[in-house]
């Protein structure tokens, strides 16, 4: 059995799922995934938080599941943050450096950080990242690590990341109620980038866009750094911004007597984003995924609904990207994570929105039960357990001016 102290957990507390992943550091020094759990118990909507118990049994199930799997008990996990709630800011941060010699050290680098955060936010807001983009020294600027540079004035540009402090109070009353202490919270395109992403990726500049079930996230990565990042939450897309709408308008295009389950499993087996692909002859009779449901239908009508609103969803994130000047600077393209990615179709489709290269991001460079993690839907999950390993949020060994910097305990107020 692992030592509490060696382990990894993530727990990502979703709209259509709830999951924990619990990973060890093995001898090749890399994260090795020894439990996984899940469990379709969530009383969560769009993201936050809409029934505590639901979720708290949710929680409960899926890390009683990894616990099983791993061998051990369970005290403390990494978990994420999401919803529309979620803004994205940049701001300046100065600090004189300190040493007689003027080299400029880790203190220095905290001291202006910690000046980024002197921003104006609303009251039922609170930051949750603090992101260096770059440092600047005496004016000279495009600084990654100013540690043990010489220089009088440090300054920092810094992605400033704010969050509802009534929807993470809401997350840390869950989660501590099932036992399990927060040790940090990480929003879900930061995770799922974690999870999904390489190095030369984020420096060749890229979007990752994960489609979850009821929003959909964005992170944009510019050399090396977070650039920005975006949750949706909500539009004209039925009461989903994620792979969720397709369910929603299956229900009603099959009429399949309002029985939402029905459309779910109509999609899951033969839902398509590019409708182009599906012969035109192909038929499904409902009676035969639901015996008291009705109806023949085409693959190619199913295909044509599903279609129609991924590329609804794709669009308003390229829409997203033009604003923000980004839509044709992204040399590595657009990479899809979450589980609406796993829709067949969609990287055709993305193509064709975007105008980019794109891919399917699943999580990599574990080891263990990966099986059960090298998918999609998993990339925020995983992502988190790689925070708290490859952060060291357990073990103490984070360097305090490394560019994922985050706040430490921020939550501690919330929890009882």
């Amino acid at each position: 059995m692992a030592k509490k102290e060696e382990l990894f957990v993530g727990l990502d507390i979703g709209s259509s799922k709830i999951s924990v992943v619990v990973g060890k550091e093995n001898d090749e020094g890399t994260l090795e995934i020894i439990g996984v759990g899940n469990s379709a118990l969530t009383g969560i909507s769009k993201g936050t938080v809409k029934e505590i118990e639901e979720t708290v049994s949710g929680i409960s199930e899926a890390i009683e599941i990894a616990e099983r799997m791993a061998g051990v008990v369970l005290d403390h996990a990494t978990v994420n943050v999401n919803g529309g709630h979620i803004n994205s800011l940049i701001s300046q941060g100065v600090a004189a450096v300190g040493r007689a010699d003027q080299e400029v050290s880790s203190n220095d680098v905290i001291r202006a950080e910690e000046a980024a955060q002197a921003v104006q936010i609303p009251p039922n807001k609170e930051i949750i990242h603090v992101l260096p983009r770059q440092f600047s020294i005496d004016n000279q600027s495009g600084i990654i690590d100013p540690v043990g540079m010489n220089g009088v004035r440090l300054e920092v540009e810094a992605n400033i990341i704010v969050v509802s402090n009534q929807e993470t109070a809401k997350i840390s009353k869950c989660v501590t109620q099932t036992g399990i202490k927060v040790d940090d919270m990480i929003v879900n395109p930061l995770a799922a980038a974690k999870a999904v992403l390489n190095k030369r990726q984020k420096e060749l500049g890229c979007a990752v866009i994960d489609i979850g079930a009821e929003t959909t996230g964005m992170a944009v990565f510019e050399e090396g750094t977070l650039l920005y990042t975006k949750v949706f939450s909500k539009g004209d897309i039925n009461s989903a911004f994620g792979a969720a709408a397709c369910t929603y308008d299956l229900n009603s295009g099959l009429q399949a007597s309002s029985n939402i389950d029905i459309a779910e499993k109509v999609k899951m087996k033969f839902g398509h984003s590019w409708a182009e692909d599906v012969p035109d002859k192909g038929r499904v009779d409902l009676s035969e995924i639901d015996i008291k449901a009705e109806g023949v239908f085409t693959k190619k009508y199913i295909a044509e609904i599903c279609e129609c609103r991924m590329e609804e969803i794709l669009q308003a994130v390229h829409q997203e990207l033009k604003r923000i000047n980004r839509d044709t600077k992204l040399p590595a393209g657009i990479i899809l994570t979450g589980g609406g990615a796993k829709i067949p179709g969609l990287e055709k489709l993305a193509k064709k929105v975007f105008k980019l290269p794109v891919e399917i991001g699943k999580p990599h460079s574990l080891a263990g039960i990966t099986e059960k993690a090298y998918d999609p839907k998993m990339a925020v999950c995983v992502g988190l357990a790689l925070y708290a390993f490859e952060e060291g949020s357990l073990s103490g060994k984070k360097s305090s001016h490394h560019q994922f910097k985050k706040l430490k305990d921020i939550f501690k107020t919330f929890l009882p």
